[in-house]
């Protein structure tokens, strides 16, 4: 029986390749920044305001600059229910 193979294993073999790290530990990198873009929108916003605040700013400061970094930002996409997609299609 074959091991189950790591869904990103060619991204995992890149790091290996080009990088000094392990496959372990180019696994765990691969996991980290999964988990990283994986936030949502809300979750995204709710941590960096408790970062910022805790670095000494203002939501004077704090709300501009999150609201410039979700431009840049990659999310993870709403749950969409069946028909929510079906409507993306066929309107």
């Amino acid at each position: 029986m074959s091991a189950a193979r790591h869904p990103y294993e060619d991204l995992i073999d890149h790091l290996t390749s080009t990088t000094p790290l392990g496959q372990g530990e180019a696994a765990r990198v691969v996991a980290d920044v999964l988990a990283y873009f994986s936030e949502t929108t809300e979750e995204f916003v709710r941590r960096r305001h408790g970062e910022l605040k805790r670095h000494g700013f203002t939501n004077d400061e704090i709300f501009p600059r999150i609201a410039a970094e979700l431009g840049a930002r990659r999310v993870a996409a709403p749950k969409l229910s069946l028909r929510q997609l079906r409507r993306i299609i066929y309107g």
